[in-house]
């Protein structure tokens, strides 16, 4: 389902029926190569990936950091556990803002726990687990891994909730601070409510610019980056749903508390 993905292969099916012998069918040939190139025209110069994946992110604002907090959970996804293994040295990609977040936030909060999950989602590297890349990209540079509890076995979101939740035990009423790429917020909020824990969420790894931005741009490499993990995380959100994965389609920041004393005023 990948944008990119999807504008080839109507490419090559476009091309392909060109060289039909009937003229009906080259005629749909080449409104489907017109279509695509007027595809790939819209997504070089305007902001369609960022339009798509901005209400991701915009949904939870990075909140204001309480004084105490009992732990520190944070997704993987920032790491490269293949290219890690054959170059022998800790390997991350675009969203190495986890990795940083992991540290800064340790460091703020010295008593906290802290727990990273992920483990392999890929059919074919299984045997590469992020936790392990993690541990040795935290011990460059010098963060005391001693702190952190990682989780190997995850191979998507929901297992990254599940086995944390019961690697950690969460007690109730403990602040929980969650950490993962901005667009992710969402849906990862939506599976950690649906297993029973509450979590304040830390988003790092903007893709998006805030506030408005001229429409006009000459970039498809990035732009079509961005649709790319957009398009995949509003499926995430519809399919976590229908599984029963999410406590919502797409999830929003919890309301703000009543000031004491202040009785809850019902509308009819």
């Amino acid at each position: 389902m990948q944008p990119g993905n999807l504008l080839a292969l109507l490419l090559a099916f476009g091309a392909a029926l060109l060289f039909s012998r009937r003229e009906s069918r080259r005629r749909t040939g080449r409104r489907i190569v017109a279509a695509v190139a007027l595809g790939f025209l819209a997504l070089t110069t305007l902001p369609v990936g960022t339009w798509v994946i901005r209400p991701l992110e915009e949904r939870f604002p990075k909140p204001a950091l309480p004084k105490h907090v009992d732990g520190i959970i944070v997704l993987g996804g920032a790491l490269n556990p293949p290219l890690a293994a054959e170059r022998d040295e800790p390997s991350v990609n675009e969203a190495a803002e986890r990795v940083l977040a992991t540290a800064e936030l340790g460091l703020r909060y010295p008593n906290a726990r802290i727990v990273f999950t992920g483990g392999s989602g890929s059919l074919w590297g299984g045997r590469y687990r992020e936790g392990e890349v993690m541990r040795a990209a935290l011990d460059q540079v010098g963060f005391d891994t001693g702190r952190v509890l990682f989780e190997n076995e995850s191979r998507n979101t929901w297992e990254n909730a599940l086995f944390s939740r019961d690697l950690a035990g969460p007690k109730p009423g403990d602040t929980w601070i969650l950490v993962t790429s901005a667009w992710h917020m969402p849906r990862s909020v939506g599976i950690f409510r649906r297993v029973g824990w509450e979590v304040l969420p830390y988003p790092v790894d903007y893709r998006s610019r805030p506030g408005p931005k001229p429409y006009l741009i000459f970039e498809l490499d990035g732009n079509l980056d961005k649709l790319s993990w957009a398009v995949r995380e509003w499926i995430g959100l519809v399919a976590y749903r229908l599984m029963d994965r999410s406590d919502a389609l797409f999830p929003a920041p919890n309301p703000p508390p009543a000031p004491a004393g202040m009785a809850a005023v019902r509308l009819p």
